[in-house]
């Protein structure tokens, strides 16, 4: 069987069923009923019944709408505006003063959140109008907050992680474990970049307008005692070993709509309109887990990952150039393509590949998150760009362009990566779970 046949056909229908405007998740079911009718002998209905219903009832996954629901609940709390008054005091006296508030807030609620997109919008809902009053410059506050808002699927809880963990078996609560060292030193190379742009145009950043005693400062702390609580305890109970990721999801879920009732903003409609927003949001995902799960049956049957792998040993690439190679991929694929249905589309076909190279898979999940992140911010298909725009009525190519000097920190990100790869590692291999 002609392998590179196999190949077109596949990408070749992939692309024509999104074409025509098809859902991902039915594309990707379609276009492995197509595989396994033409290149298998497989029955391709048994085939598709027996993995849909596999792939969908994983106890594994259930984690995943307890945190969507959750960042759902404080998307309707005041807690962004909350994380400004807490977070302004402390950063006037830093380069580029309250423009860190878009990488600090994002940081912070990216630890009650899995979505980019939800931090994204959440934070920027209150630091937007609030930054553009005081007179920063509308580039560097939409530029920083489409960066930082990809913080949301690297610091735990991730959905994307949780997406990586069931597709390639590895444990969730290491993957989250991962995510916090790189989580750190990528908004820590945003807030260098954006203290490194200020001292070079300081006409552009705006007098500090507050003068606060300390004394004052440590009163408005107080406003990030509750989201500081919340993260704690989803964090907490998972690295303490006394709760899974599942378990920990609904804590974060109770956490959350105790948060909100305290803050007044739960009542029946905000409730049934977070569950409601939760519930539309995990159908999607799970049905291109579905999918994505049924065409990796189908290549597995064709044997494609096996002639993926010995086409890319071939070619000789050392473990570097492989990681290069795969990172231009996805960011090829991120133009195209959502975060979750690029992981699930090529983990069924890449990770065989990575394993042979003597990659870690935690590693390798953290790598992945990295480029997903990227993929957030590349035209046509970044989501937090979609996100801005939407909230702010700019076009497109001007928030990407402003977003431009973020994407190359994250490459930075994933070379310093590539180089300690203890960054993603050290932390998981000393913790017992």
């Amino acid at each position: 069987m002609n392998e590179v046949l196999v190949i077109t056909l596949l990408v070749v229908s992939i692309f024509a069923l999104l074409g025509c405007g098809v859902w991902v998740g039915l594309t990707l079911a379609g276009t492995a009923w197509i595989g396994m009718e033409i290149f298998s002998s497989r029955p391709a209905g048994d085939a598709m019944a027996v993995t849909i219903w596999g792939a969908s009832s994983s106890w594994t996954l259930t984690a995943l709408p307890l945190f969507l629901w959750m960042g759902e609940i404080l998307f309707r709390t005041r807690l962004s505006e909350d994380l400004f008054k807490g977070l302004a005091p402390w950063l006037n006296r830093l380069p580029g003063r309250l423009l860190h508030t878009n990488v600090i807030g994002c940081a912070i609620f990216a630890a009650v959140s899995g979505s980019s997109a939800a931090t994204c919008a959440t934070v920027g809902k209150m630091t937007i109008p609030e930054l553009k009053r005081r007179g920063y410059p509308e580039s560097k506050v939409l530029g920083t907050l489409s960066g930082a808002g990809t913080l949301g699927l690297l610091i735990p809880p991730s959905i994307i992680m949780i997406v990586y963990g069931v597709a390639a078996d590895v444990s969730i609560a290491r993957l989250f474990i991962a995510g916090i060292v790189p989580g750190i030193m990528l908004a820590v190379l945003f807030m260098g970049y954006i203290a490194w742009w200020a001292i070079r145009n300081p006409k552009e950043v705006p007098a500090s307008d507050e003068h606060m005693t300390l004394r004052q400062k440590l009163h408005q702390s107080r406003h990030l005692i509750p989201v500081l609580l919340l993260i704690a305890a989803v964090l907490g109970s998972i690295y303490t070993g006394i709760a899974t990721a599942t378990e920990a999801a609904a804590i974060g879920v109770v956490g959350a709509l105790i948060l909100s009732a305290l803050q007044g903003s739960l009542n029946k409609d905000s409730f049934w309109q977070s569950l409601m927003g939760a519930t539309r949001l995990y159908c999607m995902i799970a049905l291109i887990l579905a999918g994505a799960q049924f065409l990796t049956l189908s290549m597995g049957y064709i044997g494609l990952p096996r002639a993926l792998a010995e086409w890319i040993g071939a070619l000789g690439l050392s473990q570097f150039g492989l990681i290069m190679a795969l990172m231009v991929f996805f960011i090829v694929l991120g133009c195209f393509l959502d975060g979750i249905s690029i992981v699930v589309l090529t983990m069924g076909v890449l990770l065989p590949t990575v394993q042979a190279a003597g990659i870690d898979l935690i590693w390798f999940g953290i790598f992945i998150v990295f480029v997903v992140e990227m993929a957030q911010i590349t035209p046509p298909v970044g989501f937090n760009l979609f996100v801005l725009s939407g909230m702010t009525g700019r076009e497109l190519p001007y928030i990407a362009k402003a977003s431009l000097p973020m994407f190359f920190l994250m490459i930075l990100a994933v070379l310093l990566l590539y180089v300690v790869p203890g960054i993603a590692t050290w932390l998981p291999q000393h913790m017992t779970l």
